[in-house]
């Protein structure tokens, strides 16, 4: 796994860049576990490590972290670098309208609502997620044994 803290910390991020993109929980976790198979990702973290809050909490209460305290110590770290998009007012009204439509469940509808408001792009490998929502979707290439 490339540095992504260093590249941050030595390049910076433009006001522009940085509001491209934002990124579902698996591809959080595809980045972390390293099975990530596409160099986009390095310019999407750089530039556009943008999550929802609920990206954060799933994150983090990945069951692989309970019993290793490095690896938790260490996606705490990482995690700490990205910008952390709250729930809001606008979003929950988001939220709520793509729910009554689209029968998307919380989390999901959750993040969708925060691409909308905030105007990301998002980037998952859960397409069918998002698929019904006014969203621009990034995928990536996963390594082949994955």
């Amino acid at each position: 796994m490339i540095n992504i803290y260093n590249l941050i910390k030595m390049n910076g991020m433009s006001d522009l860049m940085k509001n491209r993109f934002l990124l579902d929980t698996n591809i959080v976790i595809y980045y972390f576990n390293g099975i990530i198979d596409d160099v986009d990702i390095f310019t999407i973290l750089k530039e556009s490590f943008n999550i929802s809050i609920i990206t954060k909490i799933e994150f983090l209460s990945w069951k692989k972290l309970l019993d290793d305290k490095r690896l938790q110590e260490k996606a705490v770290d990482f995690i700490s670098h990205a910008t952390v998009y709250n729930l809001d007012e606008m979003v929950a009204s988001k939220t709520i309208e793509n729910r009554q439509k689209y029968n998307i469940k919380t989390p999901d509808a959750i993040i969708g609502a925060t691409a909308m408001v905030n105007g990301f792009e998002i980037v998952t490998n859960n397409v069918d997620d998002f698929k019904n929502l006014d969203l621009k979707i990034t995928t990536l290439k996963l390594k082949s044994n994955a």
